[in-house]
């Protein structure tokens, strides 16, 4: 009997939510239509909110997980930028990431973490939260990976015209960026499963 297509939960702040973007434009349609390449019908389940903090995703996270039908095979989860923009200290992120990544492996989905290297004009104030994704990725044998590949960020014809968030150009460089690991890691764990 064939593997059912893949199921991912796209859960996060605003790069994830697609804000000032159509939805077909949004990160999770583009990762979806990547997918289906590979992996015929593999769906993608946007879970993000735009301003949310990592204490805002956390408070979300169960009842995102309460109202799926069906397991997801991977979530992919970038949250944080917002807790370095409205000066949440460091020791409280780690402690929300901490428990997102917790509550997703208790429920049996593997994660991908994403990254953020933060642009010349915030490096200083993001400095204390450098390195605190890839530290509980390490702890929960998590997957992690930098959400914007080289050469994005900064650029003016990459991002909305707010000159903060991605424009849907961004977000299929993104997408492509992503692809090769996500793909890997469904193959992985199909192969798990077999």
């Amino acid at each position: 009997m064939p593997a059912a297509p893949p199921f991912l939960l796209a859960f996060g702040d605003s790069l994830i939510a697609g804000y000032g973007l159509a939805p077909a434009d949004g990160l999770s349609a583009q990762l979806q239509r990547g997918l289906a390449r590979r992996f015929p019908g593999a769906r993608v389940h946007n879970a993000g909110a735009s301003g949310n903090t990592t204490a805002d995703a956390l408070r979300r996270l169960p009842r995102v997980l309460a109202e799926m039908t069906v397991r997801p095979d991977l979530a992919l989860v970038q949250i944080g930028a917002n807790d370095v923009l409205r000066g949440v200290p460091p020791v409280q992120t780690r402690a929300n990431l901490d428990a997102i990544v917790t509550e997703l492996a208790r429920c049996g989905i593997p994660v991908l973490l994403t990254t953020l290297d933060p642009p010349a004009l915030v490096r200083a104030r993001a400095a204390p939260y450098l390195g605190l994704h890839g530290e509980i990725a390490a702890r929960h044998g998590a997957a992690i990976s930098g959400f914007f590949p080289a050469g994005i960020l900064g650029r003016a014809d990459m991002v909305l015209p707010d000159r903060v968030h991605p424009n849907a150009r961004a977000i299929a460089a993104v997408v492509a960026h992503l692809l090769p690991t996500i793909e890997a890691l469904l193959a992985a764990r199909s192969a798990d499963a077999a």
